[in-house]
């Protein structure tokens, strides 16, 4: 499909991997020229040429700590006239109010939380200006359906979803979108790690490890590329009357009872 990309620019935090890397790939096939940040230079670099192996566009590698505001700052600064921003970068760790410490906490939404503020901050300023602009949050269905065991995560999602809501709420006034994606459990190449470790060791066999996830929707985890065409469709102008909404993927999971 022509979503009406091709030529506009986007900058995807996050995107070097999983599914800041799976939105990468889908906005360079529909033509549009990527930033990308992430806090690995090298990791940079092999998600750019993997995507200039495929697709001729023009892509822009940014490494830096997004958790220190400074950089994330600079960063939004650096890439402030892009049409889009995709708000990816952070996962929040797993863990209780007991055993989750402060320093832990606080880390993770330094990143997850107040990176996506702080950089949303500056570009969301320059879309005002210019009349134009879309900013996707991806954030995460733990945010809908809270547990204790991902208490700082399900909090932060919770955070963001409603930071999202207001600013969409808003930005029709300066003909800008702000949307959000909730991702349910997806098979990024970190999680499939994970899970062939686990297969290994519970049923002796890595490649056993979809059976983990057999329980899951659909009898499967969500796709990078599910998530990635999803970000890219938000974005477009097909999508033009969305705003202050939080779209959810994750197979139905979040609607299910316990």
């Amino acid at each position: 499909m022509e979503l009406g990309l091709k030529g506009k620019q986007a900058l995807i935090t996050g995107g070097s991997r999983g599914i800041g890397l799976g939105v990468a790939e889908l906005l360079a096939a529909e033509g549009c020229h990527l930033h990308l940040a992430a806090r690995s230079a090298d990791d940079l670099e092999a998600a750019r040429a993997g995507i200039l192996r495929k697709h001729a566009v023009e892509i822009t590698c940014h490494a830096a700590d997004l958790s220190n505001a400074a950089n994330a700052v600079a960063l939004a600064r650096d890439c402030g006239n892009v049409d889009f921003l995709v708000n990816n970068a952070g996962a929040i760790p797993q863990g209780t109010l007991d055993t989750l410490d402060d320093a832990t906490w606080k880390q993770a939404w330094d990143l997850k939380v107040f990176g996506f503020i702080d950089i949303t901050r500056e570009i969301y300023a320059r879309m005002r200006e210019r009349r134009s602009g879309v900013i996707v949050n991806v954030i995460g269905a733990a945010g809908e359906r809270p547990v204790a065991s991902y208490i700082a995560g399900s909090m932060g999602n919770a955070a963001l979803m409603a930071f999202t809501r207001a600013l969409g709420a808003e930005s029709p006034e300066f003909n800008v979108r702000v949307v959000g994606v909730n991702p349910g459990g997806t098979a990024t190449d970190r999680a499939v790690k994970r899970l062939r470790e686990r297969a290994t060791k519970d049923l002796g066999n890595a490649d056993r490890w979809p059976e983990l996830v057999s329980k899951s929707p659909f009898g499967r985890m969500a796709t990078v590329e599910e998530i990635g065409a999803l970000v890219a469709f938000l974005c477009s102008p097909l999508s033009g009357y969305t705003t202050g909404t939080i779209i959810t993927v994750d197979g139905g999971a979040s609607s299910r009872r316990a």
